[in-house]
């Protein structure tokens, strides 16, 4: 359900721009999905990105390892 809940919100911000910009103003993926269950979307931030396939890879190195550090 929540893959067509992800799917309604993108239809919806597709075709409303005021929609469009309201979420494009979230501040994180986090407030996005706060902002998204307000207006009757019913997913959580894990089904968000499992449903877009967004993920956030942690940086392995050190800092001294990134030139001009």
């Amino acid at each position: 359900m929540a893959l067509s809940e992800v799917v309604r919100l993108f239809r919806a911000v597709q075709t409303d721009p005021s929609l469009k910009e309201k979420y494009n103003s979230a501040p994180s993926l986090d407030k996005l999905v706060a902002m998204a269950r307000q207006d009757g979307y019913d997913f959580t931030t894990e089904e968000w990105m499992e449903a877009t396939q967004f993920k956030v890879e942690e940086l392995e190195s050190k800092l001294s390892e990134i030139p001009g550090i």
